[in-house]
């Protein structure tokens, strides 16, 4: 296994929040530690009139966010490598503080090709 991916959808989630870009980071921040992931950076942007992408680039891949503040929506991407970590976990906070009155969530694993999984890898000189 490479590792697991979750696509989290969340509806009718508070509008103030999904538009708060300090907010979201600290949240963010909490989600991949929740995780028992290693975050390495993240960089937010706001955008005008309304919404906040943030992505949180992981030691183990990725955290990100969408969020459409006049819809109470935000789009959610989890990907983690390995299997010491915990992307639901991260869903579920974002879930609850972002304040999802609705949310679907699909969690699926991510699986090594064969050929890679035998594979010998030299780095390039």
């Amino acid at each position: 296994m490479v590792g697991k991916h979750c696509i989290l959808e969340l509806y009718d989630c508070d509008h103030a929040k999904l538009n708060d870009e300090a907010f979201l980071r600290t949240t963010i921040t909490t989600a991949a530690k929740r995780a028992g992931a290693t975050l390495l950076n993240l960089i937010t942007h706001r955008f005008e009139p309304q919404g906040v992408t943030g992505l949180a680039l992981l030691a183990e891949s990725h955290l990100s966010i969408h969020t459409w503040p006049e819809n109470g929506y935000a789009a959610v991407d989890v990907f983690t490598c390995g299997d010491q970590t915990m992307p639901e976990q991260a869903c579920e906070l974002l879930r609850q503080e972002l304040g999802a009155k609705n949310h679907a969530l699909k969690s699926f694993q991510r699986e090594t090709p064969a050929a890679l999984a035998t594979a010998v890898r030299h780095p390039k000189a």
